[in-house]
């Protein structure tokens, strides 16, 4: 069913195209900053490039949230083949269960998601943004400043929970336009007891699909024309990215996390007023 045009849509049909910086070596060096703070903690940044869409290059929400999911889509396919190296499939193959777990909810949660923010007011889209930043900065902190135990639950409560967390991880992903990593990681050592570096890989195949869902529902809405309007701006700040993400990669354990992640989560803390605060 075609949605009631918000009063807001012909603004954000034309935002974007006259507002903020769009010289290419701006947008690629953003890319490149974003992709390598992700990389320095294992992640592809996308929580860092919403705000930076947002206040840097002056897009509306919705129009943010597509070109980060078309850009975190393709710095996930361009991570697979070194997860690949770093976990095999065939160690990962046996851990299935746990990916259509969490699958089974995620691909509701992101369809959901990606309906809900289609429907939303600017205004209301941004303080929810607000606050799904300062959700991932307390993921953030939680994953790599405590410690993530795994509770003891009976196989059907696992199963309900897994289900549960899928559906949430999947709005938020499909909201934000991320891949969710931050958020997956964590949920599979707790739920399932999984190492960091075997969720890892597993939060990729969670992920992947989830985020094709919510593609294919921001498809559907006449926002999604910013995509095709912005292709060149995706490929430069997308390649920045994937360059940023290596880089970060090489550099994982050169930057103490007792020093990077405190940095990281000020970075989105301030991110988060700037979104709450912007008209």
């Amino acid at each position: 069913m075609t949605r009631q045009r918000r009063p807001d849509d012909d603004a954000a049909e034309h935002s974007g195209a006259d507002r903020g910086p769009r010289s290419w070596p701006m947008v690629f060096c953003s890319g490149a900053a974003i992709g390598l703070l992700g990389g320095m903690i294992g992640l592809g940044g996308a929580e860092f490039r919403l705000p930076v869409l947002i206040s840097l290059f002056g897009f509306v929400a919705l129009q943010a949230v597509i070109l980060n999911k078309a850009m975190s889509l393709i710095v996930v396919l361009t991570a697979l083949p070194a997860r690949l190296v770093a976990v095999p499939l065939g160690d990962a193959a046996p851990h299935w269960p746990i990916v259509v777990n969490l699958l089974c909810g995620s691909l509701l949660g992101a369809w959901l998601g990606a309906s809900w923010a289609t429907r939303l007011r600017s205004a209301t889209l941004y303080r929810l943004l607000a606050v799904l930043l300062l959700v991932i900065a307390a993921a953030l902190a939680w994953n790599h400043l405590g410690e993530v135990g795994t509770v003891s639950l009976p196989p059907v409560a696992r199963a309900a929970a897994g289900l549960g967390a899928g559906v949430a991880i999947g709005i938020v992903a499909a909201l934000m336009g991320v891949a969710g990593g931050e958020l997956l990681i964590p949920t599979i050592v707790l739920l399932y007891g999984a190492d960091v570096k075997l969720a890892g890989s597993l939060s990729l195949a969670v992920s992947l699909p989830t985020m094709l869902v919510a593609f294919a529902r921001y498809s559907r809405d006449r926002s999604f024309q910013v995509l095709r309007a912005n292709t060149s701006f995706v490929a430069v700040m997308a390649l920045g990215s994937v360059v940023g993400t290596v880089l970060g990669g090489l550099l994982l354990d050169v930057v103490p996390g007792a020093v990077l992640i405190p940095v990281l989560i000020a970075l989105l803390l301030l991110s988060a007023v700037k979104v709450w605060r912007h008209d």
